[in-house]
């Protein structure tokens, strides 16, 4: 795990985060640049530096992290109204820290993506 990575830091509670909840295997907690009212990022506390770096062996890690996801939306009541979840990889893809990490926005109309 690097030394540097701010996630990593707020996972064992060396940085402050507005944290949700956490367990053994996630933290999370609200986003401090928020792109929607409900926009919360959910991390694994396992240093993975990007999708591109998930293992095989990470395949359960990587399940449970979008059933957290559906839970944090059940608890903030985004769930009926509808949510997005997105995961940025590298840097051209828009992620600008280098620590896996899912984000949930909700709580206004988002606009689908069309390819």
């Amino acid at each position: 795990m690097p030394t540097d990575c701010i996630f990593c830091k707020i996972a064992k509670g060396e940085v402050p985060a507005d944290i949700i909840e956490q367990d053994g295997e996630f933290t999370v907690f609200w986003d401090i640049k928020p792109a929607a009212p409900v926009h919360i990022l959910i991390i694994p506390n396992k240093h993975i530096r990007s999708i591109n770096e998930a293992q095989p062996e990470d395949a359960a890690l990587l399940g449970r992290l979008i059933l957290k996801a559906q839970a944090i939306a059940i608890q903030q009541g985004v769930d009926q109204d509808g949510y997005r979840l997105l995961i940025n990889v590298e840097r051209g893809g828009g992620q600008s820290v280098f620590h896996l990490h899912l984000h949930l926005f909700g709580g206004k109309h988002l606009m689908a993506i069309h390819g």
